[in-house]
């Protein structure tokens, strides 16, 4: 098993992963009767897919002796309706002292992002939209 989930009512459940005992716990959004007041499953998913993005561009970093350090990216979660869904997820990535990255290492990086499992676990439907900014 990976994780258990309990629901704790009021819409609110808690998610423990069973490796760490690390805990998330996940409230419905204001727009969908929720209190908002933790990351919703959808805002789980758009967060996994920059997470995963940047641990793979990470993997590719320490192999390759480049430091990442002070990458940050930002996600925004596009919601569509009938059927309530994820529509797009828009990531940036600020990637900072990009000087010292020659084009072949940013199209690499770039690359080992856009090539992550929850990228290519996402339903074709959901557009992904990420745009690297090189600081």
């Amino acid at each position: 098993m990976t994780s258990t989930v309990i629901y704790e009512g009021n819409l609110r459940t808690k998610a423990t992963h069973l490796q760490s005992g690390n805990s998330i716990i996940t409230d419905a959004p204001t727009d969908n009767n929720g209190k908002g007041e933790a990351f919703s499953p959808t805002d789980l998913v758009a967060s996994a897919l920059g997470s995963c993005m940047m641990t793979i561009m990470g993997i590719y970093a320490h192999n390759h002796n480049i430091s990442l350090d002070n990458t940050r990216l930002e996600v925004t979660k596009v919601m569509a309706s009938d059927p309530r869904r994820i529509s797009t997820v828009h990531i940036t990535f600020y990637i900072p002292n990009s000087n010292l990255l020659d084009d072949v290492t940013r199209r690499k990086l770039e690359h080992a992002a856009l090539h992550c499992p929850v990228a290519k676990s996402l339903h074709a439907d959901i557009q992904q939209v990420v745009r690297f900014i090189y600081e």
